[in-house]
Protein backbone atom coordinates (compact mmCIF):
# COMPACT_ATOMS: atom_id res chain seq x y z
CA UNK A 1 0.00 0.00 0.00
CA UNK A 2 1.92 3.42 -0.68
CA UNK A 3 1.74 6.32 2.00
CA UNK A 4 -1.06 7.83 0.23
CA UNK A 5 -3.31 4.94 0.94
CA UNK A 6 -2.01 4.34 4.02
CA UNK A 7 -2.96 8.15 5.16
CA UNK A 8 -6.43 8.37 3.70
CA UNK A 9 -7.21 4.86 5.70
CA UNK A 10 -5.63 6.29 8.84
CA UNK A 11 -7.52 9.42 8.36
CA UNK A 12 -10.92 7.65 7.53
CA UNK A 13 -10.36 5.86 10.89
CA UNK A 14 -9.86 8.47 13.05
CA UNK A 15 -12.79 10.15 12.17
CA UNK A 16 -14.76 7.16 12.86
CA UNK A 17 -14.17 7.12 16.31
CA UNK A 18 -14.05 11.14 16.27
CA UNK A 19 -17.98 10.57 18.56
CA UNK A 20 -15.74 8.45 21.14
CA UNK A 21 -12.79 10.89 20.96
CA UNK A 22 -14.64 14.16 21.96
CA UNK A 23 -16.31 11.96 24.84
CA UNK A 24 -12.76 11.02 25.96
CA UNK A 25 -11.67 14.72 26.20
CA UNK A 26 -14.63 16.18 27.67
CA UNK A 27 -15.15 14.06 30.70
CA UNK A 28 -11.31 14.69 30.98
CA UNK A 29 -12.15 18.31 30.97
CA UNK A 30 -15.24 17.41 33.64
CA UNK A 31 -12.66 16.04 35.91
CA UNK A 32 -9.74 18.21 35.64
CA UNK A 33 -6.47 17.30 37.75
CA UNK A 34 -3.05 18.84 38.59
CA UNK A 35 -0.03 17.24 38.43
CA UNK A 36 1.27 14.15 39.82
CA UNK A 37 -2.50 13.69 40.82
CA UNK A 38 -3.81 12.88 37.54
CA UNK A 39 -5.24 9.40 38.52
CA UNK A 40 -8.69 9.49 37.37
CA UNK A 41 -7.37 11.22 33.46
CA UNK A 42 -4.84 7.81 33.71
CA UNK A 43 -7.62 5.60 34.23
CA UNK A 44 -9.57 6.75 31.29
CA UNK A 45 -6.35 6.39 28.91
CA UNK A 46 -5.78 2.84 30.58
CA UNK A 47 -9.55 1.96 29.81
CA UNK A 48 -9.33 3.07 26.19
CA UNK A 49 -6.20 0.95 25.98
CA UNK A 50 -7.28 -2.21 27.86
CA UNK A 51 -10.78 -2.14 25.13
CA UNK A 52 -8.12 -1.88 22.13
CA UNK A 53 -6.11 -4.61 23.15
CA UNK A 54 -2.94 -2.04 23.48
CA UNK A 55 -0.59 -3.14 25.69
CA UNK A 56 0.81 -0.44 28.17
CA UNK A 57 2.56 -0.09 31.41
CA UNK A 58 1.81 1.88 34.24
CA UNK A 59 3.80 4.43 37.35
CA UNK A 60 5.87 6.41 34.69
CA UNK A 61 6.48 9.37 36.73
CA UNK A 62 3.72 8.85 39.28
CA UNK A 63 0.76 8.90 37.11
CA UNK A 64 1.91 8.39 33.49
CA UNK A 65 0.67 5.64 30.74
CA UNK A 66 2.48 4.57 28.37
CA UNK A 67 1.36 2.52 26.02
CA UNK A 68 3.04 0.91 22.41
CA UNK A 69 1.94 -0.29 19.23
CA UNK A 70 4.48 -2.64 17.20
CA UNK A 71 5.46 -1.68 13.22
CA UNK A 72 6.47 -4.97 11.16
CA UNK A 73 10.15 -4.31 12.77
CA UNK A 74 10.82 -1.75 15.43
CA UNK A 75 13.73 -0.09 13.72
CA UNK A 76 12.88 3.32 14.89
CA UNK A 77 10.44 4.47 17.70
CA UNK A 78 8.41 7.79 17.52
CA UNK A 79 6.50 9.22 20.82
CA UNK A 80 3.27 10.83 20.26
CA UNK A 81 2.37 12.60 23.41
CA UNK A 82 -0.76 13.67 25.26
CA UNK A 83 -0.40 15.60 28.74
CA UNK A 84 -2.74 14.44 31.47
CA UNK A 85 -2.81 17.83 33.86
CA UNK A 86 -4.74 20.87 34.11
CA UNK A 87 -3.93 24.52 35.18
CA UNK A 88 -5.48 26.08 38.67
CA UNK A 89 -8.12 28.76 37.08
CA UNK A 90 -11.01 28.61 39.51
CA UNK A 91 -12.93 31.08 37.55
CA UNK A 92 -13.35 28.69 34.59
CA UNK A 93 -16.50 27.60 34.07
CA UNK A 94 -15.61 23.97 34.68
CA UNK A 95 -13.05 24.24 37.56
CA UNK A 96 -12.74 21.73 40.23
CA UNK A 97 -14.97 23.67 42.87
CA UNK A 98 -12.49 21.59 45.58
CA UNK A 99 -9.22 22.64 43.89
CA UNK A 100 -9.32 25.07 41.20
CA UNK A 101 -8.17 22.88 38.45
CA UNK A 102 -9.08 23.74 34.82
CA UNK A 103 -8.18 22.65 31.82
CA UNK A 104 -7.74 26.04 30.56
CA UNK A 105 -4.82 25.04 28.53
CA UNK A 106 -6.12 22.07 26.84
CA UNK A 107 -4.53 19.10 27.63
CA UNK A 108 -7.20 17.23 27.67
CA UNK A 109 -7.50 17.69 24.13
CA UNK A 110 -4.03 16.10 23.29
CA UNK A 111 -4.87 13.17 25.25
CA UNK A 112 -7.87 12.74 22.79
CA UNK A 113 -5.33 13.58 20.19
CA UNK A 114 -2.60 11.19 21.04
CA UNK A 115 -5.24 8.31 21.18
CA UNK A 116 -7.17 9.42 18.31
CA UNK A 117 -3.67 8.83 16.81
CA UNK A 118 -3.16 5.40 18.19
CA UNK A 119 -6.44 4.25 17.34
CA UNK A 120 -6.49 4.92 13.46
CA UNK A 121 -2.95 3.36 13.33
CA UNK A 122 -4.06 0.34 14.70
CA UNK A 123 -7.66 -0.21 13.47
CA UNK A 124 -6.82 0.67 9.85
CA UNK A 125 -3.99 -2.09 10.24
CA UNK A 126 -1.54 0.68 9.47
CA UNK A 127 1.40 -0.52 11.85
CA UNK A 128 1.75 -3.70 9.75
CA UNK A 129 3.25 -1.44 6.90
CA UNK A 130 5.54 0.62 9.05
CA UNK A 131 9.12 -0.14 10.03
CA UNK A 132 9.13 1.34 13.52
CA UNK A 133 7.03 2.09 16.97
CA UNK A 134 4.85 4.21 18.04
CA UNK A 135 4.66 5.03 21.44
CA UNK A 136 1.15 6.48 23.32
CA UNK A 137 2.35 8.19 26.12
CA UNK A 138 -0.09 10.23 28.59
CA UNK A 139 2.65 12.31 30.35
CA UNK A 140 2.07 14.01 33.87
CA UNK A 141 2.43 17.06 35.00
CA UNK A 142 3.03 19.85 32.10
CA UNK A 143 1.82 22.85 34.56
CA UNK A 144 4.94 23.85 36.81
CA UNK A 145 2.38 24.59 39.51
CA UNK A 146 2.23 23.73 43.08
CA UNK A 147 5.99 24.15 43.46
CA UNK A 148 6.11 23.21 47.59
CA UNK A 149 4.35 20.61 47.25
CA UNK A 150 5.92 19.22 44.62
CA UNK A 151 9.04 20.06 46.55
CA UNK A 152 7.69 18.08 49.06
CA UNK A 153 7.04 15.10 46.69
CA UNK A 154 10.79 15.47 46.25
CA UNK A 155 12.43 15.74 49.53
CA UNK A 156 10.47 12.31 49.97
CA UNK A 157 12.15 11.07 46.96
CA UNK A 158 8.86 10.52 45.12
CA UNK A 159 10.49 12.42 42.48
CA UNK A 160 13.18 14.03 40.85
CA UNK A 161 12.06 16.79 39.29
CA UNK A 162 9.10 19.06 39.56
CA UNK A 163 8.36 19.02 35.69
CA UNK A 164 6.38 15.26 34.13
CA UNK A 165 8.84 15.09 31.09
CA UNK A 166 11.96 15.98 32.70
CA UNK A 167 11.15 13.20 35.51
CA UNK A 168 10.04 10.95 32.74
CA UNK A 169 13.83 11.51 31.59
CA UNK A 170 15.60 10.95 34.53
CA UNK A 171 13.81 8.21 35.11
CA UNK A 172 14.68 6.84 31.84
CA UNK A 173 10.81 6.05 30.09
CA UNK A 174 12.49 7.98 26.90
CA UNK A 175 15.45 5.96 26.76
CA UNK A 176 13.82 3.48 23.94
CA UNK A 177 12.12 6.55 22.11
CA UNK A 178 13.82 8.23 18.75
CA UNK A 179 11.84 11.30 18.66
CA UNK A 180 8.85 13.03 20.06
CA UNK A 181 5.87 15.16 18.91
CA UNK A 182 2.83 16.43 20.36
CA UNK A 183 0.09 19.41 19.78
CA UNK A 184 -0.80 22.26 22.02
CA UNK A 185 -4.05 23.81 21.26
CA UNK A 186 -3.29 27.89 20.08
CA UNK A 187 -3.94 30.85 22.18
CA UNK A 188 -4.36 32.98 19.07
CA UNK A 189 -8.22 33.41 19.98
CA UNK A 190 -9.67 33.60 16.92
CA UNK A 191 -10.81 29.71 16.92
CA UNK A 192 -9.61 29.41 12.96
CA UNK A 193 -8.83 26.09 11.95
CA UNK A 194 -4.79 26.74 11.39
CA UNK A 195 -1.62 25.30 12.63
CA UNK A 196 1.55 27.19 13.91
CA UNK A 197 4.68 25.56 13.25
CA UNK A 198 8.54 25.88 14.82
CA UNK A 199 9.70 28.32 16.70
CA UNK A 200 11.00 28.37 19.96
CA UNK A 201 9.87 29.20 23.47
CA UNK A 202 11.42 30.35 26.91
CA UNK A 203 13.10 27.67 29.43
CA UNK A 204 13.23 28.63 33.40
CA UNK A 205 14.78 27.67 36.77
CA UNK A 206 11.93 27.75 39.40
CA UNK A 207 12.58 28.93 42.98
CA UNK A 208 11.03 29.04 46.17
CA UNK A 209 11.92 31.49 48.09
CA UNK A 210 11.34 32.32 52.15
CA UNK A 211 11.76 35.96 54.30
CA UNK A 212 12.30 34.91 57.86
CA UNK A 213 11.69 37.82 60.18
CA UNK A 214 10.86 38.33 63.94
CA UNK A 215 7.33 38.91 64.71
CA UNK A 216 5.53 41.29 67.63
CA UNK A 217 2.80 43.12 67.99
CA UNK A 218 1.79 44.66 65.13
CA UNK A 219 0.07 48.48 66.70
CA UNK A 220 1.44 47.97 70.20
CA UNK A 221 5.46 47.12 69.54
CA UNK A 222 6.22 46.78 65.43
CA UNK A 223 9.43 48.27 66.66
CA UNK A 224 9.90 44.99 68.08
CA UNK A 225 9.56 42.99 65.41
CA UNK A 226 11.40 42.27 61.26
CA UNK A 227 8.86 42.85 58.61
CA UNK A 228 9.37 39.96 56.90
CA UNK A 229 6.76 40.76 53.96
CA UNK A 230 7.98 44.37 54.18
CA UNK A 231 11.43 42.51 52.78
CA UNK A 232 9.50 40.27 50.27
CA UNK A 233 8.03 43.78 48.74
CA UNK A 234 11.44 45.59 48.69
CA UNK A 235 12.92 42.01 46.81
CA UNK A 236 10.33 42.49 44.24
CA UNK A 237 10.80 46.29 43.68
CA UNK A 238 14.80 45.52 43.51
CA UNK A 239 14.06 42.78 40.69
CA UNK A 240 11.90 45.76 39.38
CA UNK A 241 15.28 47.65 39.48
CA UNK A 242 17.27 44.71 37.38
CA UNK A 243 14.69 44.92 34.38
CA UNK A 244 16.70 47.39 32.39
CA UNK A 245 19.94 45.18 32.55
CA UNK A 246 17.43 42.43 31.14
CA UNK A 247 18.52 42.17 26.87
CA UNK A 248 15.24 42.52 25.05
CA UNK A 249 16.23 39.47 22.69
CA UNK A 250 16.19 36.99 26.25
CA UNK A 251 13.04 37.66 26.71
CA UNK A 252 13.29 37.29 30.44
CA UNK A 253 10.53 37.38 32.77
CA UNK A 254 10.25 37.11 36.53
CA UNK A 255 6.59 36.77 37.91
CA UNK A 256 6.31 35.50 41.72
CA UNK A 257 3.06 35.20 43.58
CA UNK A 258 3.27 35.29 47.71
CA UNK A 259 1.81 32.10 49.07
CA UNK A 260 1.91 32.90 52.61
CA UNK A 261 1.96 36.70 53.70
CA UNK A 262 2.48 36.13 57.24
CA UNK A 263 -0.03 34.49 59.85
CA UNK A 264 -2.44 37.24 61.51
CA UNK A 265 -3.12 41.07 60.59
CA UNK A 266 -2.15 41.84 64.06
CA UNK A 267 1.18 40.33 64.41
CA UNK A 268 3.91 41.47 62.20
CA UNK A 269 4.91 39.09 59.46
CA UNK A 270 7.89 36.97 60.54
CA UNK A 271 7.24 34.23 57.62
CA UNK A 272 6.97 35.17 54.37
CA UNK A 273 7.31 33.16 51.49
CA UNK A 274 6.85 33.61 47.45
CA UNK A 275 6.93 31.50 44.30
CA UNK A 276 8.39 31.93 40.95
CA UNK A 277 9.95 31.19 38.04
CA UNK A 278 12.75 33.00 35.78
CA UNK A 279 12.30 32.53 32.19
CA UNK A 280 14.82 33.29 29.78
CA UNK A 281 15.12 32.41 25.82
CA UNK A 282 18.70 30.13 26.28
CA UNK A 283 20.18 28.88 29.23
CA UNK A 284 22.91 31.38 29.49
CA UNK A 285 20.09 34.05 30.04
CA UNK A 286 18.49 31.95 32.28
CA UNK A 287 21.41 31.63 34.69
CA UNK A 288 22.65 35.43 33.92
CA UNK A 289 18.98 36.50 35.48
CA UNK A 290 18.90 34.22 37.90
CA UNK A 291 21.69 35.34 39.53
CA UNK A 292 20.56 39.10 39.30
CA UNK A 293 17.02 37.85 40.59
CA UNK A 294 18.96 36.26 43.72
CA UNK A 295 20.89 39.26 44.37
CA UNK A 296 17.95 41.46 44.29
CA UNK A 297 16.12 38.87 46.43
CA UNK A 298 18.84 38.99 49.19
CA UNK A 299 18.62 43.35 49.01
CA UNK A 300 15.47 42.71 50.25
CA UNK A 301 15.85 40.92 53.21
CA UNK A 302 19.03 43.02 53.99
CA UNK A 303 17.08 46.36 54.23
CA UNK A 304 14.91 45.46 56.94
CA UNK A 305 17.19 43.02 58.77
CA UNK A 306 15.50 39.76 57.43
CA UNK A 307 16.87 36.08 57.38
CA UNK A 308 16.31 34.77 53.64
CA UNK A 309 16.20 31.28 52.12
CA UNK A 310 16.02 30.80 48.42
CA UNK A 311 15.46 27.55 47.03
CA UNK A 312 16.51 26.99 43.12
CA UNK A 313 14.65 24.55 41.32
CA UNK A 314 15.45 22.36 38.27
CA UNK A 315 12.91 23.66 35.38
CA UNK A 316 12.22 23.70 31.89
CA UNK A 317 14.55 23.88 29.02
CA UNK A 318 13.86 26.52 25.91
CA UNK A 319 11.95 24.70 23.20
CA UNK A 320 13.08 24.24 19.74
CA UNK A 321 11.15 22.46 16.87
CA UNK A 322 13.21 20.22 14.71
CA UNK A 323 12.91 21.52 10.94
CA UNK A 324 12.45 18.00 8.77
CA UNK A 325 9.82 16.96 11.32
CA UNK A 326 8.10 20.43 11.89
CA UNK A 327 8.08 20.51 7.95
CA UNK A 328 6.44 17.08 7.60
CA UNK A 329 3.54 17.84 9.99
CA UNK A 330 3.09 21.45 8.08
CA UNK A 331 2.45 19.47 4.61
CA UNK A 332 -0.09 17.01 6.31
CA UNK A 333 -1.75 19.46 8.32
CA UNK A 334 -2.12 21.72 5.09
CA UNK A 335 -3.36 18.62 3.56
CA UNK A 336 -6.55 19.11 6.01
CA UNK A 337 -7.14 22.46 6.84
CA UNK A 338 -5.14 24.38 3.53
CA UNK A 339 -1.53 25.74 2.90
CA UNK A 340 -2.86 29.22 3.77
CA UNK A 341 -3.77 28.52 7.41
CA UNK A 342 0.03 27.24 8.32
CA UNK A 343 1.66 29.56 10.08
CA UNK A 344 5.16 29.82 11.30
CA UNK A 345 5.82 30.68 14.92
CA UNK A 346 8.49 32.86 16.34
CA UNK A 347 9.41 33.01 19.56
CA UNK A 348 7.29 32.91 22.83
CA UNK A 349 8.19 33.94 26.30
CA UNK A 350 6.35 31.05 27.96
CA UNK A 351 7.57 27.42 28.84
CA UNK A 352 6.80 23.74 28.09
CA UNK A 353 8.83 20.82 29.56
CA UNK A 354 8.89 19.31 25.66
CA UNK A 355 12.06 21.47 25.97
CA UNK A 356 13.50 19.05 27.69
CA UNK A 357 12.82 16.67 25.23
CA UNK A 358 14.45 19.24 22.54
CA UNK A 359 17.54 19.00 23.81
CA UNK A 360 18.52 15.25 23.83
CA UNK A 361 15.90 14.49 21.02
CA UNK A 362 14.32 15.43 17.82
CA UNK A 363 11.00 17.00 18.90
CA UNK A 364 8.09 19.01 17.24
CA UNK A 365 5.43 21.18 19.71
CA UNK A 366 3.46 22.51 17.03
CA UNK A 367 -0.32 24.75 18.22
CA UNK A 368 -3.43 24.03 16.60
CA UNK A 369 -6.74 26.27 16.46
CA UNK A 370 -10.48 24.93 17.22
CA UNK A 371 -10.32 27.05 21.10
CA UNK A 372 -11.34 30.63 21.89
CA UNK A 373 -10.09 32.73 25.02
CA UNK A 374 -6.79 32.98 25.93
CA UNK A 375 -4.96 30.04 27.97
CA UNK A 376 -5.23 29.80 31.16
CA UNK A 377 -8.38 32.20 31.78
CA UNK A 378 -12.01 31.38 32.64
CA UNK A 379 -12.20 32.26 28.75
CA UNK A 380 -10.34 29.31 27.20
CA UNK A 381 -12.84 26.83 25.68
CA UNK A 382 -13.04 24.46 22.49
CA UNK A 383 -15.35 25.63 19.57
CA UNK A 384 -14.23 23.62 16.62
CA UNK A 385 -14.36 19.57 18.69
CA UNK A 386 -13.23 18.49 14.82
CA UNK A 387 -10.42 20.96 14.74
CA UNK A 388 -9.25 20.34 17.85
CA UNK A 389 -9.12 16.69 18.77
CA UNK A 390 -9.97 15.06 15.17
CA UNK A 391 -7.86 16.90 12.76
CA UNK A 392 -5.11 17.15 15.10
CA UNK A 393 -5.04 13.30 15.61
CA UNK A 394 -5.10 12.37 11.70
CA UNK A 395 -2.37 15.17 11.12
CA UNK A 396 0.08 13.38 13.90
CA UNK A 397 -0.67 9.95 12.41
CA UNK A 398 0.05 11.30 8.96
CA UNK A 399 3.31 12.53 10.43
CA UNK A 400 4.16 8.96 12.27
CA UNK A 401 3.51 7.58 8.57
CA UNK A 402 5.61 9.60 6.86
CA UNK A 403 8.72 9.13 9.40
CA UNK A 404 8.31 5.03 10.00
CA UNK A 405 6.96 4.59 6.16
CA UNK A 406 9.45 2.73 3.13
CA UNK A 407 12.41 1.27 6.26
CA UNK A 408 11.86 4.87 8.48
CA UNK A 409 13.58 6.66 5.75
CA UNK A 410 12.45 9.99 7.16
CA UNK A 411 13.35 9.04 10.80
CA UNK A 412 16.85 7.51 9.67
CA UNK A 413 17.29 10.82 7.91
CA UNK A 414 16.23 13.12 11.01
CA UNK A 415 18.24 11.09 13.66
CA UNK A 416 21.33 11.40 10.95
CA UNK A 417 21.36 15.03 10.78
CA UNK A 418 19.98 16.01 14.40
CA UNK A 419 22.47 17.56 16.50
CA UNK A 420 21.56 17.36 20.44
CA UNK A 421 22.02 19.83 22.41
CA UNK A 422 23.17 17.85 25.83
CA UNK A 423 23.12 13.91 25.96
CA UNK A 424 21.01 12.71 28.59
CA UNK A 425 24.05 12.22 30.72
CA UNK A 426 24.89 16.34 30.72
CA UNK A 427 20.98 16.87 30.64
CA UNK A 428 20.68 15.54 34.37
CA UNK A 429 24.12 17.36 35.28
CA UNK A 430 22.63 20.29 34.87
CA UNK A 431 19.28 20.23 35.94
CA UNK A 432 20.56 18.48 39.11
CA UNK A 433 23.29 21.56 39.15
CA UNK A 434 20.28 24.26 39.49
CA UNK A 435 19.52 23.55 43.03
CA UNK A 436 20.80 25.08 45.92
CA UNK A 437 19.61 26.41 49.41
CA UNK A 438 20.70 29.75 50.09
Amino acid sequence: MDRQKLKTSVCQAIAAHGPELIALAESIAREPELGFKENKTAAKVSAVFDRYNIPYITGQAVTGIKGRLTGRNSHRTVAVIGEMDAVTCVDHPLADPLTGAAHACGHHAQIAAMIGCGLGLKQAGIMEHLDGDVALFAVPAEEYVEITYRNHLREEDKIGYLGGKAELIRCGAFDDIDMAMMIHLSTDNDGSRSAHVGGTSNGFIGKMIRYIGREAHAAGAPHEGINALNAAMLAIMAVNAQRETFRDEDYVRFHPIITKGGDLVNVVPADVRMESYVRARTLDAMVDANVKVNRALKAGADAVGANIEINDLPGFMPMINEQKMTDLFSANAASLIGQNNIKQLNHHAASTDMGDLAHIMPVIHPWLGGVSGAAHTRDFKIIDPEMAYIISAQTMAMTVIDLLADKAAAADDVLNTFKPKMTKAEYLVFMNGISNNQ
